[in-house]
């Protein structure tokens, strides 16, 4: 068994996630979202989808870039 890093469950299904060169193991996608999912620099929920970027910002959505000043970025064309 495999101790989650997150929430640090001993589970017999843990499963391991590699990024940027490293090994992470969880025990579910609910804590490997919370440890690598980047967060809203607006709201600060966490991206779970395609996001936005800018300046090496991370947005969930266009509402929220624009209020942080990036006007640039929208959702959809």
């Amino acid at each position: 068994m495999a101790v989650c890093e997150v929430c640090s469950n001993d589970y017999e299904k843990a499963f391991e996630v590699r990024a940027e060169g490293v090994v992470h193991i969880f025990d579910s996608f609910e804590c490997a979202a919370q440890r690598l999912a980047p967060s809203c620099e607006n709201c600060q929920c966490r991206i779970l989808g395609h996001g936005l970027q800018s300046n090496g910002q991370f947005f969930c959505c266009a509402h929220c870039a624009r209020q942080k000043g990036h006007a640039q970025l929208v959702d959809h064309a």
